[in-house]
């Protein structure tokens, strides 16, 4: 394991990765802050760049022509220049409560964009879960308070999603062509040590999810037997991806909102981004379809 910088986030989240421009990329959310490494396929090291936003950001995606970039906000999707880092309002999302923000998100196999919303306090059932699709911005499911764990099955065939506040993590069907639910979502894993923040799924299709509070990222096959487990140095994880040429080492943000100065003295790596090798491959989300 690496700390990858000197950078402490407040509320470290969304990190990314595009295997064909070597490029990787998280958030700070309350601080507003984009961070991006150009070479991140060549391993941990390397310069971290910080470009400032003018509001809060959760994720990102990369356009299918590898132009632009898809920005997720508190107020909307926005497509972003990656050279000038001008942004364009592409669709609003709940721009009208101003309770709200935007949370995690994740790109299906098929293109899809899976985004979510809760509030700025994670008021309850503030939330919602929203599917994004050449254009088409529909609401899947609401009453969410902290939507987390996005992520899919390498062939696309199911969807999984957690809210936090309640401690479970869920799966759905999901039709391949479209990233589109079919049928019911139903609990998946409950009763963890941490509150399942971000996630991502491997190779082989286990899901592996970000502890909040537990100090960890976790592995689950998809029958829900865990199958391995990775300590860091901050109790507060909220996001992993996989990075690098061969998908072999994980990016995991952290956070240092809540915790107070003491806290903050005894967890140095409290709001730091890590950089893991791993004894397995993971995978890349793709690029998404506008």
């Amino acid at each position: 394991m690496t700390v990858l910088d000197d950078y402490r986030l407040e509320l470290g989240e969304g990190p990314g990765y595009d295997p064909a421009s070597g490029l990787a990329w998280w958030f700070d959310i309350v601080g507003r802050r984009l961070y991006t490494r150009a070479e991140a396929g060549r391993g941990c090291g390397g310069a971290t760049q910080v470009a400032g936003l003018p509001l809060a950001a959760s994720a990102m995606a990369i356009t299918e022509d590898g132009a632009r970039q898809l920005l997720l906000a508190e107020n909307g999707l926005y497509l972003r220049d990656p050279v000038s880092g001008a942004l364009d309002l592409h669709r609003p999302l709940e721009a009208d409560n101003p309770a709200t923000r935007s949370n995690d998100a994740r790109v299906h196999p098929c293109g899809a964009f899976w985004i979510s919303t809760m509030g700025w306090q994670a008021e309850p059932g503030a939330g919602s879960i929203y599917h994004y699709y050449r254009g088409r911005l529909q609401r899947l499911r609401d009453g969410v308070t902290i939507p987390n764990a996005i992520c899919f099955a390498p062939d696309g065939r199911i969807a999984y999603f957690a809210d936090t506040a309640r401690g479970v993590v869920f799966r759905v069907a999901t039709d391949p062509a479209t990233g589109l639910p079919q049928g019911a979502a139903e609990p998946f894993l409950s009763g963890l040590d941490g509150g399942p923040d971000g996630a991502v799924t491997d190779a082989a299709g286990a899901i592996w999810i970000a502890l909040w509070g537990a100090g960890r990222v976790a592995g689950f096959a998809p029958d829900g037997r865990p199958v391995g487990s990775i300590e860091l140095g901050a109790a507060q994880v909220s996001c992993p991806a996989f990075i690098g040429a061969d998908a072999r080492r994980m990016l995991v943000t952290s956070a240092r909102a809540g915790l107070d100065d003491a806290q903050l003295r005894a967890s140095p790596e409290a709001g730091a981004t890590f950089c893991v090798d791993l004894g397995f491959a993971g995978r890349f989300d793709p690029r998404v379809a506008l």
